[in-house]
């Protein structure tokens, strides 16, 4: 993070390590904390693009820290996501091809997902996953948020940071392995000489692993490559790549009302994958020129292939037969976010004024195929392999999408208490869409202004009120006729560190909307809707509460309803897979080493994901749930740790979601054991 926003390095003496520096206590570079240690985090750089306390931000933004993620041994951005408030993720259960997640009610799969401050996108199908090791913190910035980050939905976004180089010697290496799991990993890095000019980092990891149902894979490749130059204290540049190879599967739903083992395969084991190759450079470049004035440049450029087959749909009648599907696929993005920030002061006000070009960049060629497979008896399985699945021509199209932007943002401190943050945006997009299947070309040009307003009031340093407006917009590529999706958003919180104690508890009620909505009303066919709207409470809590005992707590209320629909008796209606009430608590505890016994930690966590419904019609509901998580750490010396952690204790059978006619169950019970040596 350090690159990204730049930060003063810190430079350390030959041979010295961060452990040489404990006694120091947290360290901060630029007002970017290092929270490595901790659960809490008390500053963050998505919700104004700037280093932030995030008492001072007016916006609900929630950071999942590095000590978090591997406390709770989150092997996917689903788990890294799963204990936070306004968020739900494990829509489609056992559906794995996508990091499937929602923030306040909005599906933000397509638009929401950021890597670095940048966009990772897709069109149809083609999509990315990420890599949880890759990544020293999450940050999940809630509610519309167009004028800092251009097109999105208006639920929010989730902003990946990357493990960058340290200016001291570190690493560790592990291995994993649990059922049908093993996997091996290791992230070292250091200075490359003696004045710490050069440093690098280097994060691998490998794994072979399963899930918990019948002929299912999740194997893995990643490879992140890191090297940061810092010739003084006002100048900054790192380079990053990457390499992310992973071969899984699409996952599996049952017929609706069936009574069968949610380990059943009811596909064909043979044309049953959804493999992708994500390879990424960019740099992060940052120059402090004195009298306040900075000016910070990011870029990324990545190439994905997508390899997807699946057959799915099986009946009780085994005349019937099933469908198939595949896409065959790959993308080209670039993307590139230039900011100048100024800082200065008139009297009792300090002003920080951002100026931003941005520039993107997707082009995706994606040719999609639909069908038949001969149909099976599901309480005899007898499979046909590949040669009996018969595939038509379905989308054959090469949409390609250029946005240029230009953003603005003001804050303005009154007499250290009052913060009023005024920012606005102007986007022009560029689309074009080649059917190769028609042999036509369609192209449209969007514009848009989109303004956000926000004033927070700090009643005291660790007390801070905060109220604001903000919109987003987002064009539909699936339909160049149709009107781009339009949000807004109304929301007022407060934010509580309380003194003495390493602590952020956060409360938010907010009123968003969105217009021109489009949905499903078959598995192949969309339409927009009208509008949607979600009027809801959020609570987060994260504690250090001592050096011993860590606790957090998340709870939301999503009142959300089809505010106009062309489709009579809809209106009025919740819309599909949205829940009224989500919950989680998860609590840690250390039990200090003594003697010849090292230090024990034992984690709990519960999460509760209320009723949904499987259709904007309401006519199908699926009862809410709740899940079990433990973990256990066992010090074996200073330098080696025994984990365990536990997903679903109890192996409790739910079904996640109903979708047309089919249910997905969630994951059953996944346990892991991994051994760590650190230095």
């Amino acid at each position: 993070m350090a690159a990204l926003l730049g930060c003063t390095a810190l430079v350390l003496p030959t041979g010295a390590t961060a452990q040489s520096y404990e006694k120091l206590g947290t360290v901060y570079l630029e007002g970017i904390e290092d929270d490595s240690n901790t659960i809490v985090a008390g500053t963050e750089s998505t919700g104004t693009k700037t280093d932030a306390d995030i008492l001072d931000t007016p916006a609900s933004v929630s950071v999942v820290t590095e000590k978090e993620i591997e406390l709770r041994g989150a092997s996917n951005l689903q788990d890294i996501l799963s204990y936070t408030a306004g968020v739900t993720v494990d829509e489609f259960g056992t559906d794995d091809r996508y990091d499937y997640y929602r923030i306040r009610g909005f599906d933000e799969l397509a638009m929401g997902t950021y890597r670095d401050g940048l966009p990772v996108r897709g069109f149809g199908w083609t999509f990315p996953r990420s890599e949880p090791y890759a990544f020293d913190r999450v940050e999940i910035l809630k509610g519309s948020n167009s004028s800092l980050f251009g097109l999105n939905a208006p639920g929010g976004l989730v902003n990946q940071t990357t493990k960058r180089p340290k200016p001291y010697k570190f690493g560790e290496v592990y291995t994993t392995f649990g059922e049908d799991h093993i996997e091996f990993g290791t992230d070292f890095g250091d200075v490359l000489d003696e004045n710490g000019v050069w440093s690098y980092r280097v994060t691998a990891k490998w794994q072979d692993s399963a899930y918990t149902y019948d002929y299912s894979n999740d194997d893995r490749a990643y490879l992140g490559l890191a090297l940061s130059y810092r010739p003084t204290d006002a100048t900054e540049l790192t380079f990053l790549a990457n390499y992310n190879d992973r071969d899984g599967v699409p996952g599996i739903g049952f017929p609706a009302g069936i009574d069968i083992d949610r380990t059943t395969f009811l596909g064909e084991p043979e044309f049953n994958k959804f493999n992708t190759i994500d390879r990424n450079v960019g740099l992060a470049f940052s120059h402090d020129f004195g009298n306040g004035l900075k000016f910070r440049s990011n870029a990324r450029y990545g190439l994905l292939d997508v390899d997807y087959e699946q057959v799915y749909g099986g009946s009780t009648t085994p005349a019937v037969d099933r469908e198939a599907f595949a896409v065959y696929s790959d993308s080209e993005q670039f993307a590139w976010d230039n900011q100048l920030i100024y800082e200065t002061s008139f009297g009792s006000i300090d002003s920080r004024t951002m100026v931003g070009l941005e520039y993107s960049w997707l082009k995706v060629d994606e040719t999609a195929y639909y069908g038949i497979a001969t149909g099976i008896d599901i309480n005899n399985i007898a499979y046909c392999g590949s040669s009996c699945v018969t595939l038509f021509n379905y989308i054959d199209w090469v949409p390609e999408q250029t946005t240029r932007a230009i953003y603005a943002q003001e804050e303005l401190t009154f007499s250290d208490r009052w913060i009023a943050t005024l920012g606005v945006r102007y986007d022009d997009v560029d689309v074009s869409v080649e059917d190769h299947l028609y042999g036509t070309t369609t192209d449209k040009n969007y514009t848009a202004f989109t303004k956000r307003m926000g004033l927070t009031y700090k009643a005291t340093p660790n007390l801070s009120f905060y109220a604001n407006y903000s919109e987003s917009f987002e064009p539909n590529v699936w339909n160049l006729a149709e009107d781009p999706k339009e949000g807004t958003q109304y929301e007022v919180g407060l934010k509580y560190r309380p003194e003495g104690v390493n602590a952020l508890i956060t409360a938010a009620v907010f009123d968003l909307t969105q217009t021109n909505v489009n949905s499903y009303v078959t598995p192949t066919t969309q339409r927009q809707i009208g509008e949607v709207g979600v009027r809801g409470f959020e609570l987060e809590g994260k504690m250090a509460l001592n050096e011993r005992a860590n606790l957090t707590f998340a709870y939301s209320y999503w009142d959300a309803e089809i505010r106009e629909d062309g489709i009579a008796g809809n209106v009025g209606n919740r819309p599909s897979r949205v829940p009224e009430h989500i919950a989680s608590i998860w609590a840690d505890y250390t039990l200090p080493g003594e003697g010849w016994r090292g230090d024990m930690t034992f984690g709990l966590g519960v999460r509760y994901v209320g009723d949904t419904f499987g259709d904007d019609a309401n006519t199908t509901k699926v009862p809410g749930y709740t899940l079990v998580d433990a973990a256990f750490v066992y010090g074996v010396t200073d330098d080696v740790d025994l984990s365990l952690n536990v997903l679903n204790l109890f192996d409790k059978e739910y079904v996640a979601s109903s979708y047309y006619g089919t249910e997905y169950y969630g994951d059953g019970r996944t346990i892991l054991a991994t051994l760590k040596y650190s230095w």
